[in-house]
């Protein structure tokens, strides 16, 4: 083989030689745009994840005692929200001593027709608390009964985040709520069990006290 030869060889594989390294050189490059972009794509898809949680938690009823509402039919958290108070109450088990005050004070059509108001709800163990005499004789005086029970109502529906704080109700006094979060009390002693439930015309707040106005 002739030097000429020799050199035209080694110019050509010289150029093939670099030829391959531009062309992996690109296919590097885009390869890394590539995985980039993929890397960036599912940071935001796992962003969005996230954050679509909290925001339907924030809505949703909070509280150790909603475990113990039906997960279906007209006493869950779905049905109630289709009725007025008085008639989603009666469909709680929680509430069934609630609902015969209600009856008996002959409050039923005042708070079904009433319209975006708040109800502390006192479940059946928080009237348990009081003196069987001490409720029968509530019970059988519509006038005391009317006062205690629209005490527990405010005209105003409140969210949790508008919860803290005194509101005047319709029985004339004010309950004072403190806490935040999932975490509130009324009048110092009524810890809300169940929160944010809502009704087609109220929100409820399940509470484990009955609340006795002070006047």
């Amino acid at each position: 083989m002739s030097l000429t030869s020799i050199r035209r060889s080694s110019v050509a594989t010289v150029l093939v030689a670099g030829a391959l390294l531009l062309g992996l050189s690109a296919c590097s490059s885009g390869g890394g745009t590539a995985m980039d972009q993929a890397t960036a794509s599912a940071a935001v898809s796992q962003t969005a994840q996230a954050t679509a949680p909290v925001e339907q938690v924030a809505d949703q009823p909070f509280g150790a005692a909603c475990a113990a509402v039906p997960k279906d039919g007209a006493g869950s958290f779905a049905g109630m929200a289709k009725d007025p108070v008085a008639t989603a109450a009666s469909n709680n088990p929680l509430l069934s001593t609630l609902v015969t005050a209600v009856k008996q004070a002959g409050l039923v059509d005042t708070l079904n027709s009433a319209q975006n108001i708040t109800v502390f709800a006192p479940t059946n163990d928080a009237f348990a608390k009081l003196p069987k005499a001490t409720l029968d004789a509530v019970l059988a005086d519509k006038d005391k009964l009317t006062k205690i029970l629209t005490y527990h109502v405010t005209p105003n529906r409140l969210a949790p985040t508008a919860l803290p704080g005194s509101h005047k109700t319709l029985q004339g006094g004010e309950a004072k709520v403190t806490g935040s979060g999932q975490d509130f009390t009324v009048n110092d002693n009524a810890k809300v069990l169940c929160g944010n439930v809502q009704t087609a015309n109220a929100t409820v707040y399940i509470v484990d006290t009955v609340l006795m106005p002070t006047s």
